[in-house]
């Protein structure tokens, strides 16, 4: 992926979910290197001050916002502070998730299975449902939807069937929106060293960039409905 082939999204703004670390907080700090104005989003504002300077080296605006995902409170929470900050939204990257205890397949209760869903699914939803219209009437959007490569671990089943809801979400979405120049794609990050994958993780978590920006800055009427794998792109002259 070759920095200079990448249009500048100045002017823009873009919604980061789960900005305070990890993931969230490359995206964040890689979509301002293009110009991207930046949303950040975490449980509380206090826990957003690493990732706001990190961005001050950068010429952009940014905007913080603040819920819980488990509660439907949380997210009308942040959909308010985006209205009150920049309204609209060209990027939105739904990266916030969490990942159950280690437990027997047998033992996993069902107030688990309901919080991974709630949070890594229908959070999701409700953030799409309420910025992807204007997207839609402005005639430009991306839509990242971060997924998982887990797999054939039952003692997480209830994480990473959450995660395989939303790739099937995201390919039913990227349907609808068919020819509106909302592309909506998902991301495997890879298994990286951040809270969620563990310290034990092959890959640190700078590991993500460049690939877990492709799918942000996509050229108009380009790829959708797809399942883009960080650690397929790498930076090049």
């Amino acid at each position: 992926m070759s920095r200079k082939n990448v249009t500048s999204l100045a002017g823009k703004w873009a919604l980061v979910t789960g900005a305070s670390r990890g993931i969230g907080q490359q995206v964040a700090v890689g979509l301002a290197q293009f110009d991207c104005n930046v949303v950040l989003h975490a449980r509380t504002r206090e826990h957003m001050s690493k990732t706001l300077g990190l961005l001050a080296e950068y010429p952009v605006e940014t905007a913080v916002v603040a819920g819980d995902f488990s509660t439907t409170a949380g997210i009308r929470a942040v959909v308010r502070g985006v209205a009150k900050n920049p309204g609209g939204i060209d990027i939105l990257y739904n990266n916030a998730g969490v990942q159950n205890e280690w437990q027997s397949v047998w033992e996993i209760e069902r107030r688990t299975w309901q919080n991974m869903f709630d949070v890594n699914v229908l959070a999701l939803v409700a953030l799409t449902n309420a910025f992807a219209p204007g997207m839609v009437e402005r005639g430009y959007g991306r839509i990242v939807n971060v997924s998982s490569g887990i797999r054939d671990i039952p003692q997480l089943v209830p994480y990473s069937a959450s995660k395989a809801a939303v790739v099937k979400y995201t390919t039913d979405l990227a349907a609808g929106l068919a020819g509106s120049n909302v592309l909506v794609n998902a991301l495997n990050p890879g298994w990286l060293r951040t809270d969620l994958g563990g310290p034990h993780a092959p890959l640190d978590v700078t590991a993500v960039l460049p690939g877990a920006l492709v799918p942000a800055l996509l050229p108009d009427f380009g790829p959708s409905g797809e399942v883009f794998e960080a650690q397929d792109y790498e930076w090049s002259d």
